[in-house]
């Protein structure tokens, strides 16, 4: 898979891809443009049971400064553009919000760009992955491409769409492709010389869409999955995120990964309430 690489970049990708060539990514970079996102309000504490059981965690450099422990061994993708807001007519409009030699300080295991294809703006953000991808090459620096959809293209979910924004990524030289899971995944796969893997995107509706999802993407060619507020939105954080697990580290079937879910999904596992929070709260927090 990345045979081609240095020895530097691989022993990177390697706090991120695991032995079995697979990946579970947490996603918890969602208030840098979303703010305090219902279920990550505390960062630290939301995560503290879930840390175990992931391969890499995909953050901001200011939660990574502030809210986790520097003995941290699982891998740092750190989100490296941005700039924009949930309050803004769209979030396309986004820059470096770092450079590699920041973010190596940092000692990140990788960074993520996000493009917004055909959008306003996303002329900008494509110099923006070229731009991370020049500067990371002096470092052997991993970069995670990530095909954003924002507002103006939150319908732009579909195969045509996701495999031309994926494969642009991979042209400009991304080493990892985060994209949509859609209907005719395996073809965005088999259209993008890069890894791909699969962003959880908004809440869904019951744990079993969550495992579904998980295992119709391994099954179709991702490598792994980037998961978030199917996570750590949920009742059960530590319970769906074990299910998952089991999907893609251990090929279990979606009946197998539910019957995990069902057997964790007890009081000691279930998700603190830091905040009184209604259902518009809920339903903003989805917008995107």
């Amino acid at each position: 898979m990345f045979e081609h690489m240095s020895w530097g970049k691989k022993n990177r990708l390697s706090s991120i891809v695991a032995p079995d060539g697979r990946a579970l990514m947490l996603a918890i970079d969602h208030g840098y443009f979303m703010g305090a996102t219902h279920g990550m309000e505390k960062p630290a504490e939301a995560i503290e049971k879930l840390l175990p059981h992931v391969d890499s965690l995909m953050l901001s450099p200011g939660i990574l400064s502030t809210c986790i422990d520097p003995a941290l061994t699982q891998g740092v993708v750190l989100r490296a553009s941005g700039g924009n807001s949930i309050l803004d007519p769209d979030i396309d409009d986004e820059e470096l919000i770092l450079t590699a030699a920041q973010a190596v300080r940092m000692n990140a295991s990788a960074v993520a760009v996000s493009i917004f294809v055909g959008s306003e703006h996303g002329h900008q953000t494509i110099l923006n992955l070229t731009d991370m991808i020049s500067q990371a090459a002096e470092f052997d620096l991993p970069v995670l491409g990530v095909t954003g959809v924002g507002k103006a293209l939150k319908d732009r979910k579909e195969k045509r769409y996701l495999s031309h924004a994926a494969r642009l990524c991979a042209e400009m030289g991304a080493d990892i492709v985060k994209t949509y899971y859609c209907e005719g995944f395996a073809e965005v796969v088999a259209k993008t010389p890069a890894p791909i893997v699969v962003a959880g995107g908004p809440k869904l509706d019951t744990y079993r869409d969550v495992i579904e999802l998980t295992y119709k993407a391994m099954q179709e060619g991702a490598i792994g999955v980037d998961m978030g507020r199917n996570v750590w939105q949920s009742d059960y954080p530590t319970a769906i995120l074990q299910g998952v697990k089991a999907v893609i580290h251990g090929n279990a079937s979606v009946k197998d990964a539910m019957e995990i879910v069902g057997e964790l999904s007890t009081p000691e596992n279930a998700r603190k309430e830091y905040f009184k929070v209604t259902a518009e709260d809920i339903a903003n927090s989805a917008v995107h």
